[in-house]
């Protein structure tokens, strides 16, 4: 479904706990900075426990007719908090039936972004078990995924963001990305190419880093003509690349990386970097897949 106009909104997972509205805030200020709808969606699993031993369990009708009640209320909820914060947001509600995961990665086909809460699950509960939807979602979505943390995060003056780049097409793409959100927030961008030296010395370990330099110039190059007014740092740095990043983006607006992988099981799906800046990063990550997928949903 795409919205009003043809234009692609920005999806928002909407909690059932309304306390949790990090997610949502952030996807009601993009929405209003980019000119675009608000989506707003909940989704509604099976009925699963909740029932003591030889408890009479509600009919299939009576819970349906329950959790659709509760959900409308949610999303109504929801509404009118970001209308509180964006009068004028154009906004609509999508409440589904099935895993959050699955809804959200069909939202996602005509969306501009989609936004996630992250409560910062241990990495065995993200592999291995139902409670996760962000790693799903990003690993089939052909938009940019934002994962937001709860509770917030402290940020820096002046503002900035951070990209990881290391030359490849996934990487451009989130340089792009990671742009626009800086012209956007009148944020700085630091541009960060990590480079990780093997065990074993390199023979000529200056021109090793000397082609990493190369890499992330051309990567950057022609970005600054289109965002004049982005200012840009960019640097080569050595260590671990989530460890290098999340520290980096510890007060940021925004982590940015690309996405990349392939294969059957899910946690092939990301590559090992945008997988670990989710488990450890504590400003919102930003996976931006690679052009190809994007073009393809």
């Amino acid at each position: 479904m795409t919205s009003t106009e043809g234009r692609r909104p920005i999806v928002v997972g909407v909690d059932p706990d309304p306390v949790k509205r990090m997610a949502l805030v952030w996807a009601a200020d993009e929405a209003d900075r980019r000119g675009l709808p608000l989506r707003l969606v909940h989704a509604q699993g099976v009925p699963t426990g909740g029932y003591r031993s030889g408890e009479v369990r509600p009919s299939w009708e009576e819970w349906n007719r329950a959790l659709h009640t509760a959900g409308d209320r949610l999303l109504k909820d929801a509404v009118t908090f970001a209308e509180s914060r964006h009068p004028r947001l154009e906004m609509e509600t999508v409440l589904a039936e099935g895993h959050p995961a699955w809804v959200l990665r069909e939202q996602a086909r005509h969306a501009a972004a989609v936004v996630l809460g992250s409560w910062h699950l241990s990495t065995a509960k993200q592999l291995f078990t139902s409670a996760s939807v962000a790693l799903p979602v990003i690993a089939h979505a052909p938009c940019p995924v934002v994962v937001v943390p709860e509770p917030e995060h402290t940020t820096q003056q002046p503002p900035y963001f951070v990209v990881g780049v290391d030359g490849s097409a996934n990487s451009a793409a989130a340089v792009d990305f990671a742009f626009d959100e800086a012209a956007l927030h009148s944020a700085v961008l630091r541009a960060l190419y990590v480079w990780h030296p093997p065990l074993r010395g390199l023979l000529d370990e200056y021109a090793a880093e000397q082609e990493c330099r190369r890499l992330l110039s051309e990567t950057v190059a022609g970005r600054t003509a289109v965002h004049p007014e982005v200012e840009l740092h960019h640097e080569v740095v050595r260590g671990h690349p989530v460890q290098v990043l999340t520290e980096a983006a510890a007060h940021a607006l925004g982590l940015v990386v690309g996405t990349r992988g392939l294969g059957g099981f899910t946690g092939m799906l990301l590559g090992s970097v945008s997988q670990g800046v989710l488990h450890h990063a504590n400003c919102p990550v930003i996976t931006v897949p690679h052009p190809d997928t994007r073009d393809a949903g």
